[in-house]
């Protein structure tokens, strides 16, 4: 079963790269639609993390960012099927990188940083487009699909831009092998913990929430400077991003600090445009164990 829906994705692959982009969002559009109208998917999550992120917003602010973020859902979907035909000059017109000279002084002294990034915008275009404008070797952590021939689909076309697919199963290899080199590891750092005995708490939305612990510690580990992705869109399907330095050095930081000051800067991004963050995840589902 798993190969027969491998094929069916190969064939949404190809029609959707023969598609031009204005057909896409028509067909984007029709999505957003059945998603928030028919089938109302996790409306109910969304209507709730976004009480709870802006409390002082009117209903009529909260239903535009909710409209709106189906609308972002939806295009995400359709862009991420685009990308895997992309070619290396619509990457780059379309993902475009405004300071990739910020990565040179890395390059030039053979390190290795980590980019902290979160579910803002099209993330997904980034693994390709890190690899097109930087010299360092690009390594994307990720979570593996449940589906082995499209995860190994996913991995070559990748490895095509010449970005380093690496499973979140085997972080601390790659971490290992890469670290002492010039590299960039793309971390997104924003997903809900499933161990929240590892995660790092800090206040986000005025909410105290877990974090995912591995950008603080393997920047600990291993001495690595950090940078924030700062993604935005400037149209429908075009985005531009930027890096900025968030941790030089992590060694001298205290227990926790990092993740806040990470936790500080998405937040700030995300308000500049609410609807470009991923609401239908239950990013506030765990609460913070007192000890008795």
């Amino acid at each position: 079963m798993d190969f027969v829906t491998y094929l069916l994705f190969v064939f949404l692959v190809t029609l959707v790269g023969i598609t031009p982009f204005f057909f896409l969002y028509g067909f984007s559009n029709f999505v957003s639609f059945v998603l928030y109208r028919v089938i109302g998917y996790r409306k109910a999550v969304v209507r709730e993390n976004l009480k709870r992120a802006f409390p002082d917003k009117t209903e009529k602010e909260l239903k535009q960012i909710e409209k709106a973020s189906y609308k972002n859902l939806a295009d995400l979907f359709v862009e991420g099927i685009k990308g895997f035909t992309m070619s290396k000059k619509m990457v780059m017109k379309r993902h475009r990188f405004v300071n990739p000279e910020i990565l040179d002084k890395y390059y030039n002294q053979s390190r290795g940083i980590i980019v902290a990034a979160g579910h803002v915008g099209n993330w997904e275009w980034g693994a390709f487009s890190a690899a097109y404008f930087s010299k360092s070797i690009i390594v994307g952590l990720y979570k593996p699909l449940s589906n082995k021939y499209i995860d190994r689909f996913a991995i070559r076309s990748r490895a095509k831009a010449g970005t380093i697919l690496a499973s979140i199963n085997k972080t601390g290899f790659y971490f290992q092998h890469y670290a002492n080199k010039p590299s960039v590891f793309l971390m997104a750092a924003d997903q809900s913990p499933s161990n929240t005995k590892k995660a790092i708490w800090t206040s986000f939305f005025g909410i105290d929430t877990p974090f995912l612990h591995g950008p603080e510690y393997y920047a600990k580990t291993y001495n690595l400077p950090i940078l924030f992705l700062r993604l935005c869109r400037t149209k429908r399907g075009m985005y531009e991003y930027s890096l900025e330095p968030m941790v030089e050095h992590p060694t001298e930081m205290k227990p926790g600090e990092i993740t806040r000051l990470f936790a500080q800067n998405l937040e700030r991004l995300i308000k500049e445009k609410p609807e470009s963050w991923l609401w239908t995840h239950k990013r506030w589902k765990h609460a913070r164990k007192t000890e008795n």
